[in-house]
């Protein structure tokens, strides 16, 4: 048995479906502009925003204004851009507002996990406000410790950098070879701390890395988080 005082997670697609959250929220933001006035198809409208999303990344600010300034201008019925823009962002907020929510069994297992005195953190890319409403919207942070919370904009290191997952060892005091790391991208969820010497969970869950491999072989590989206690249970004994 393998001593292990810290699990560390990330949050997009590994303790809740961002890829379908992202995919309701975006359809009812569409929705709502075409009831304000848009003049445009559903589907062709989310095509476009689709578009905006993947020139200028999840993470930009203003999708819905760059939507408006790529369609024709008789498209917009008349209607001032700035409703429009309003009508979306209202409708996209509605649903985080009621659909928002981590997947079932991850509450649970935070909840054993605390209960049986592991250190837990978050360890996430992301505009620093935006992740952290994810975190509260979410319900996570009565699991996590206080001060293992890391967002990548917020302390200007990136998930590419073995940093990061050291500082947030260091937070908790615990050593990286007493770490876990438990996400969903290969890239920068196994092979980074992996490197840094912490022990990695891929999550084979859902999002848009489920088909993605990494250099170096994840040491466990999971499919719900019932999984992730099983396979504490069978090789570790927490550290305290």
């Amino acid at each position: 048995m393998r001593p292990l005082s810290a699990v560390f997670f990330d949050v997009d697609d590994t303790l809740y479906s961002t890829t379908e959250f992202a995919a309701r929220a975006r359809r009812a933001a569409v929705q709502a502009m075409i009831a304000a006035g848009l003049r445009m198809e559903e589907e062709d409208c989310l095509r476009e925003l689709e578009e905006v999303i993947q020139e200028f990344s999840s993470n930009y600010e203003h999708h819905f204004d760059k939507l408006l300034l790529r369609l024709p201008r008789e498209t917009l019925g008349g209607v001032s851009p700035l409703i429009l823009v309003a009508a979306g962002m209202v409708g996209y907020h509605d649903t985080k507002f009621h659909n928002l929510s981590p997947y079932e069994d991850a509450i649970e297992v935070l909840r054993q996990l605390k209960d049986r005195g592991m250190h837990l953190g978050i360890i996430s890319t992301g505009i620093g406000i935006k992740q952290a409403e994810k975190v509260v919207r979410l319900g996570l942070n009565r699991f996590m410790d206080t001060q293992a919370i890391f967002i990548t904009d917020s302390i200007g290191i990136s998930k590419a950098n073995p940093k990061i997952f050291l500082r947030a060892c260091q937070a908790v005091g615990a050593p990286p070879g007493q770490a876990m790391y438990v996400g969903d991208n290969p890239e920068h969820d196994v092979d980074v701390p992996h490197e840094t010497g912490l022990l990695t969970v891929l999550q084979r869950r859902s999002g848009k890395h489920v088909n993605k491999r990494s250099r170096h072989e994840p040491d466990y590989v999971i499919h719900n988080f019932w999984d992730l206690v099983e396979i504490i249970d069978r090789d570790f004994e927490v550290a305290t």
